[in-house]
């Protein structure tokens, strides 16, 4: 398969090698600065850009019938955009805040765990997430995907805020410590007890083999999807 990678730092270069290993071609490289290049010669593009080129990317693949796979975050307010885009298209498409495969499992004990918890007005929900001091946005996307699936199952919360506590918020702390590819911690505490479920990811490996897994899997087909799909969970 030969893949054009959009956004070319520590991620896309992690994406590049397993991509090799796994028998793929590297066609195209993108960077911010790049804005004249074929997005034809591949046959699928993941993007792992900065979040103000993300929308300009997925939309340029979409228009060329070249499926894309996005994981850059703090686009999303163009995420509607991109969807009705890609129906128009009958494009293929999809985002994931976080493509590791063990966070897509940690994803779905998170909303279980949301709706066990739901009639239990003791206890308090908080957030942890702790990044590199390169990443851009806060909180991360996996923690915003967190929030929302904890609001989604739990009647007790309806929105999250950074850094803040309130009625009926779910609150997330976001530290930047050096060469930390990302923990997040949920956690539910009451006056007895406290319960806790966390994710270490231990090196960026994780979240680019499950992109290449992703890209792998939307060859041949049209919509948009998530990696709920690619891995047939929830």
């Amino acid at each position: 398969m030969n893949i054009a990678l959009l956004g070319y730092g520590k991620m896309g270069k992690t994406i590049e090698q397993i991509a090799i290993k796994r028998g793929h071609n590297i066609v195209l490289t993108v960077d911010k600065d790049d804005k004249d290049y074929d997005i034809t010669k591949a046959d699928v593009a993941i993007d792992f850009s900065i979040p103000t080129e993300a929308f300009n990317n997925i939309s340029n693949c979409i228009n060329n019938q070249v499926p894309v796979i996005s994981g850059t975050t703090g686009w999303l307010d163009n995420y509607d955009k991109a969807v009705a885009l890609c129906q128009e298209k009958k494009g293929a498409f999809i985002y994931t805040s976080n493509y590791s495969l063990g966070v897509n499992i940690f994803f779905e004990l998170n909303k279980t765990l949301a709706k066990m918890m739901s009639t239990l007005k003791q206890y308090n929900v908080s957030m942890e997430e702790i990044h590199h001091t390169q990443k851009l946005d806060a909180p991360s996307g996996t923690a915003i995907s967190l929030a929302n699936d904890i609001i989604s199952q739990h009647s007790g919360y309806d929105n999250w805020k950074l850094n803040e506590n309130g009625e009926k918020i779910v609150p997330i702390i976001a530290k930047r410590i050096e060469n930390v590819p990302g923990t997040h911690t949920v956690n539910y505490e009451s006056e007895v007890d406290s319960i806790s479920i966390e994710h270490i990811a231990h090196t960026r490996q994780g979240f680019a083999l499950g992109a290449v897994i992703a890209a792998e899997w939307i060859a041949g087909k049209t919509g948009v999807f998530t990696m709920k799909d690619v891995l047939n969970i929830g």
